[in-house]
């Protein structure tokens, strides 16, 4: 599914208009891309939680050229679903 998708489907059960709901959702992931940037969590309850998560430093590998590659300790974001999320995909009959 699409970010479009996700539009017209909020569009289609709010009766909202699209460019209003395109607003809002590029406001909400703005919002939490920079919270987030800023070294905030973000938990939503019954969905899941955006976390921090840190990676450390190690040697990775160049294939083309075979030599080592030193990967310096960073920062990566991370989603982590609720159990209520996790019940309700494990009991979908498509996925």
């Amino acid at each position: 599914m699409t970010k479009a998708e996700i539009i017209s489907g909020i569009a289609d059960k709010t009766g909202q208009d699209k460019a209003e709901v395109t607003q809002v959702v590029e406001t909400l992931f703005t919002v939490i891309k920079d919270s987030m940037a800023k070294g905030n969590e973000i938990s939503f309850r019954g969905f899941g939680n955006f976390i921090i998560k840190k990676k450390a430093k190690k040697i990775g590998r160049n294939i083309s050229k075979n030599t080592a590659v030193i990967i310096d300790e960073h920062y990566a974001p991370k989603f982590k679903p609720s159990a209520e999320f996790i019940d309700l995909i494990k009991s979908s009959k498509k996925a």
